[in-house]
């Protein structure tokens, strides 16, 4: 039986933004709530005493709050369920787009780095690439990935951890409302419990008057730094699946396969990249403190040590690689799903 032909970068990139969706959906309760412990900006509160909320109703979790605890501190609060999903448009937007664009230039580069040295050698079996080209060029995708993705980054991690200030009309008396419109809008919110500064839209426009256009793009510096973690994710993920194709009979990757595999190399990458992963939480939280990622590190190593660098260390990394295990697993399906969609196209 002929093997099947290679997706091309499109291909790869559809394939591996829908098993991004499909995998962050599941777990973006535990995104929330993984956010907001990074962010640090809950407070100290007595034994026993219940959490509090701020001004926009938002959950104020107590420092040290578990993974658990802070679900349902959330469940409980005003917020209630609701609360856990704060900002999921926006985050499956950007899981969207950074896996879209990942996946393609990983492809892209790839590709163009097998041609490039196979070259002149007509037929000649593909070699196997190592260890530090895989990383090298996983560091080079995921750096071509962040700068056109991360405003909306920027957006989702702003609204998981509140939103925005209230604007001039939301700031109004709600008795006096001045139009039938702003009418509209006060029921949405009591329904919701969403203002519009607290929208995708409100968000971004907070961000452009608070910081300018450069505002979208902050935390740019660590994040193409953490390009490094899906490098060591894919170049791990890559290097493992070729001993388990080597070893096993019939030379098949399945999604269960795909899945462990994935977790092991998730868990290695976040380890490595943590104190920049906390870096970036805080700098992308409003009226930061922080200079930059440096200066983020510096001040939580005076304040806590160097313990500091790794609050919330489990909250991501059972976040982060139940989602990675699960887009392994969900993107054996999509690449088939891909395949008969683009196959009218090739014919």
């Amino acid at each position: 039986m002929a093997a099947e032909e290679p997706l091309t970068p499109f291909g790869n990139a559809l394939a591996g933004a829908l098993g991004g969706i499909f995998s962050n959906a599941v777990v973006y309760p535990l995104d929330t709530v993984k956010t907001r412990i990074q962010a640090d900006v809950g407070e100290i509160t007595k034994p026993g005493q219940k959490s509090i909320t701020d001004k926009e109703g938002k959950t104020v979790m107590k420092k040290g709050t578990g993974m658990l605890e802070g679900i349902l501190t959330i469940i409980k609060s005003k917020e209630g369920p609701a609360g856990l999903y704060r900002g999921f448009g926006a985050s499956m937007v950007n899981t969207f787009s950074t896996q879209f664009a990942y996946f393609y230039w990983y492809t892209v580069v790839r590709t163009l780095y097998i041609n490039r040295i196979s070259r002149g050698k007509v037929g000649a079996p593909v070699q196997q690439l190592s260890t530090a080209i895989e990383l090298l060029l996983g560091a080079l995708a995921g750096g071509l990935a962040q700068i056109f993705t991360i405003p909306v980054s920027v957006i989702a991690t702003r609204q998981q951890l509140g939103g925005g200030s209230p604007s001039k009309e939301e700031a109004k008396p709600a008795s006096t409302p001045s139009t039938s419109t702003g009418k509209a809008k006060e029921a949405v919110v009591k329904a919701t419990g969403v203002s519009d500064s607290d929208s995708f839209l409100g968000v971004a426009r907070e961000i452009l008057r608070e910081d300018g256009v450069t505002g979208l793009w902050r935390g740019l510096k660590p994040s193409l730094v953490l390009t490094v973690n899906p490098a060591i994710t894919y170049g791990v993920y890559e290097r493992v699946k070729n001993i388990i194709l080597a070893a096993s009979a019939d030379g098949k990757m399945t999604p269960y396969k795909s899945f462990l595999v994935g977790a092991l190399s998730k868990t290695l990458a976040t380890i490595v990249t943590f104190p920049y992963i906390l870096s970036k939480i805080r700098l992308q939280a409003k009226d930061t403190r922080y200079k930059g990622a440096i200066d983020c590190l510096t001040q939580i190593a005076k304040e806590k040590g160097l313990s500091g660098w790794y609050q919330g260390m489990q909250a991501q990394i059972t976040k982060a690689v139940l989602a990675q295990a699960l887009l392994f697993y969900f993107r054996d399906y999509f690449e088939i799903v891909t395949r008969r969609l683009l196959q009218p196209k090739r014919k």
